[in-house]
């Protein structure tokens, strides 16, 4: 039998149905070996218990051994399923059911993916690895059509690896009613970090080209500077900007740079996509 699905008695009752779904739906099969539905309905409840993997534990209970369980929840129709959480019944059916309307049932009371790709971002943002947050925060932020919880803590992520535009688009995005104190802080956060002089070597690198704005071996040694520090952009359209120009800038090493940045960002990353497309429209 699969982990996710147990049988119930006397001595794991309290333990699986009240303790277990404290941490997770556990939903309950009362059946019978002589009720002819239960024989229908039980091979669905097993098969999806394992296809959603832990997600919700199958709990079975043979009503003909147990009668005292199956009375303390009172039992009156066999197949009966019920869905527990957090130690109460919060839904459940009588009888046979279809496969998708078990589902249905199912999804409303299961984690999204959103919600566990944030979940898995949050122990990530613990560690301060924020650059692969920022890519599971992407994709759950765009799959939950923009939840505020996670465009918040997109825009933390985005901002600490200085990706300040994305995350004011971000920020800009968050309705008046979900702008808590959270998203004052990283207004706040993401105005300081603007105004934050940059480094002393790239302020030079600055300087220099502006005084001639032709000079591509500059630009080149800026751009390396600009990724070294994470601003990715202006260190890709300085790069783009030098390709325009001479494709095989030192023997390539322009087109070299702009594709490591490509890479280290990430495929899913949109600031990835957008000089990806530059790049190929540039040289094909």
């Amino acid at each position: 039998m699969s982990d996710h699905i147990v049988e119930i008695n006397q001595t794991n009752a309290q333990q699986t149905l009240i303790e277990e779904s404290m941490t997770r739906p556990v939903v309950v099969d009362f059946w019978a070996e002589s009720v002819e539905p239960c024989k229908t309905l039980r091979p669905i409840l097993q098969k999806l218990a394992i296809e959603y993997a832990g997600q919700f534990l199958l709990a079975t209970i043979d009503c003909e051994r147990e009668q005292m369980i199956a009375s303390q929840f009172g039992v009156r129709n066999l197949p009966t399923v019920m869905v527990i959480k957090d130690g109460q019944p919060v839904d459940g059916f009588a009888g046979a059911q279809s496969e998708p309307a078990i589902r249905e049932m199912l999804d409303k009371h299961l984690p999204k993916p959103w919600d566990t790709q944030f979940q898995q971002a949050q122990l990530l943002i613990e560690a301060d690895n924020f650059q692969e947050a920022t890519t599971l925060l992407r994709t759950a932020y765009h799959d939950s059509q923009q939840q505020a919880n996670i465009a918040k803590s997109l825009a933390k992520c985005l901002i600490e690896i200085n990706r300040f535009d994305e995350a004011g688009s971000i920020l800009e995005q968050i309705k008046l009613a979900d702008q808590d104190s959270l998203y004052e802080q990283l207004v706040a956060q993401l105005e300081l970090k603007q105004q934050a002089e940059k480094a002393p070597e790239i302020q030079a690198l600055e300087e220099k080209l502006n005084q001639n704005p032709g000079d591509f071996d500059t630009a080149y040694q800026l751009a390396v500077q600009f990724s070294q520090h994470n601003h990715y952009r202006d260190a890709l359209e300085l790069l783009i900007t030098i390709l325009q120009t001479d494709r095989e800038f030192q023997n390539g090493a322009a087109r070299k740079a702009l594709l490591d940045i490509i890479k280290t960002l990430g495929s899913q990353d949109p600031l990835a996509s957008e000089y990806q497309r530059r790049l190929y429209s540039l040289l094909y």
